[in-house]
């Protein structure tokens, strides 16, 4: 009788999920002084991450409408991040406040893009939009008296190509690949996006320089994460629906590709990455049933990311927010954590409203 045939290793996955097995990311975090940690944890990221211009080029921001809101205003704004790269925002100020504001950039995932953050139609910006699973950012915000700056992604919505035909049902995949033969990743565009906008805020003059934070849902998740940590500016941050370990989602489920960050796991977790925020408040949020960030990898990683802002000091200004269902933001569970690191930001009633 032959002999039984050996296991064959034929899967791509299985052999990558081995190298992952064998991997010591070099930077993750070990009990050091947390601020050398996280200068030399930055500084490899901001290698990773891509390139980004060497000089910035004038905002040129330009408004295309403004109209009063039942919560406020809102006001459609194109600004200039890059040559030849154009960025749609809009900007929403709540009623009964004064300036300078709180602002909050709002970033949508794989949407029909930011249309979603202020309910309405992306066809017809006159008619309303019921924005599924709390996605409806700005509305939010000003219902709590915050400002909002709503981005389009690149590569999403009003953004999304436009030149080429797309053969992938994810819009970003081809241009994360052409990122990629540039040096840069699609994360460290949109993020660059995110770093504009600021430049954008400053320049309207109507901004508490002090008081900006970074939120989105999923692919808006992964930016206002990545942002939050390489941007100085931002003070606070309410990532949804992508904190998670690597190795529980974009190791082992499927994802579109602007996910990905070429080489990030030779050197940290993402609970790591997350920890160069500290001792600055987060508000992480997940859903129980997400399938693609899988609560029992965000709880995992929220768990060392706990150990991180312990050693900064700042225990308390670290959250994880779990809702009871699956991919989506939960406004309801998240908001009054967010308010509450708000108002003690200055160590006294902060502006928003519960």
């Amino acid at each position: 009788m032959p002999a039984a045939e050996s296991k064959r290793y034929l899967s791509p996955s299985e052999f990558h999920r081995h190298l992952l097995g064998c991997t010591v990311p070099k930077l993750r975090y070990e009990g050091d002084e947390v601020a050398v940690w996280q200068r030399r944890l930055r500084a490899r990221l901001r290698r990773l991450i891509g390139e980004w211009p060497a000089r910035r080029v004038p905002l040129r921001p330009r408004r295309l409408w403004l109209r009063p809101h039942p919560l406020g205003t809102s006001e459609k704004v194109v600004f200039t991040a890059e040559s030849h790269c154009e960025v749609p925002a809009y900007v929403c100020l709540p009623a009964g406040v004064k300036p300078p504001y709180t602002f909050m950039i709002c970033v949508q995932g794989h949407s029909t893009g930011m249309h979603v953050s202020i309910g309405v139609q992306r066809e017809d910006e006159t008619k309303p939009y019921a924005a599924p699973g709390d996605r409806d950012f700005a509305i939010g915000c000003m219902r709590r008296g915050i400002a909002a700056l709503c981005i389009e992604q690149r590569s999403l919505g009003e953004r999304q190509e436009q030149c080429q035909q797309a053969l992938s049902p994810h819009g970003c995949h081809d241009a994360t690949m052409q990122a990629l033969l540039l040096g840069r990743t699609l994360i460290g565009e949109r993020v660059y996006d995110v770093d504009r906008g600021i430049d954008y805020l400053a320049s309207r003059g109507d901004a508490e320089m002090k008081r900006i934070g970074a939120m989105g849902n999923s692919g808006g998740g992964t930016t206002a994460l990545f942002a939050a940590v390489l941007l100085k500016r931002l003070s606070f941050a309410m990532p949804s629906c992508y904190f998670c370990t690597f190795a529980d989602s974009l190791m082992s489920i499927y994802h579109c590709a602007d996910n990905y960050l070429p080489g990030v796991l030779q050197w940290a977790e993402m609970a790591d990455i997350m920890g160069l925020f500290a001792p600055k408040p987060v508000v992480l949020v997940s859903g129980v049933d997400d399938p693609i960030f899988p609560i029992a990898g965000a709880r995992k990683a929220y768990k060392q990311l706990q150990r991180i802002y312990r050693a900064a000091g700042a225990a308390d200004h670290c959250h994880h927010v779990v809702g009871q269902g699956g991919h989506r933001f939960y406004a309801e569970d998240a908001w009054p954590v967010m308010l509450k690191e708000l108002a003690r930001l200055d160590g006294k009633k902060g502006q928003g409203r519960s």
